[in-house]
């Protein structure tokens, strides 16, 4: 997804959004130890990712450098600077994965949702994303959907698991 339809996906980062930013941040003013964790509430906050407005009210209200807060966030894979679907599959690329088929697997998402790794669907429900290890070497090959760990993945079970997400997704309310 690119451009004006990803920009269309932004939650709206409105004075309202800033606040509560500027309020979990501000919890942890002059603990730069504690970045981490507000980063993860932020992005919650923020609607799944941490535009730089938001970065800019969570160094003020820390008392951390901006570049600090962009070095985080760049360096881990669970930050994002862009807006990400509502559900985020991160699909594991390691060797004990890949050696198990990751490749298969990716491309197996990448049909059910009909985006490329990297990329949100059009109605901002699913990003795809590939990442280091979540820690299921035992169960790979193996994607990580928002927190849960699903292993031992076939072409199969991605379509089935895709499914399932859709349909829970539209009792819950959709995209």
């Amino acid at each position: 997804m690119q451009g004006a339809a990803r920009e269309e996906l932004r939650p709206q980062i409105d004075e309202e959004v800033l606040r509560n930013v500027a309020e979990i941040a501000g919890r942890w003013k002059g603990r730069p130890d504690m970045l981490i964790p507000v980063l993860h509430e932020v992005q919650e906050v923020a609607g799944n990712g941490i535009p730089k407005e938001v970065a800019k009210t969570v160094s003020e209200a820390m008392g951390v450098p901006l570049a600090q807060i962009y070095s985080v966030q760049t360096f881990y894979s669970f930050f994002s600077k862009e807006p990400r679907g509502k559900i985020l599959i991160r699909l594991c690329k390691t060797a004990p994965c890949h050696i198990k088929g990751t490749k298969r697997i990716l491309e197996a998402f990448e049909r059910a949702l009909g985006i490329q790794a990297g990329e949100t669907t059009e109605d901002g429900l699913f990003t795809l994303e590939t990442c280091e290890c979540i820690g299921a070497c035992d169960v790979s090959p193996a994607a990580l959907v928002d927190d849960t760990v699903y292993g031992h993945l076939t072409e199969e079970k991605v379509v089935e698991l895709v499914q399932a997400l859709r349909e829970r997704a539209n009792l819950d309310g959709g995209a």
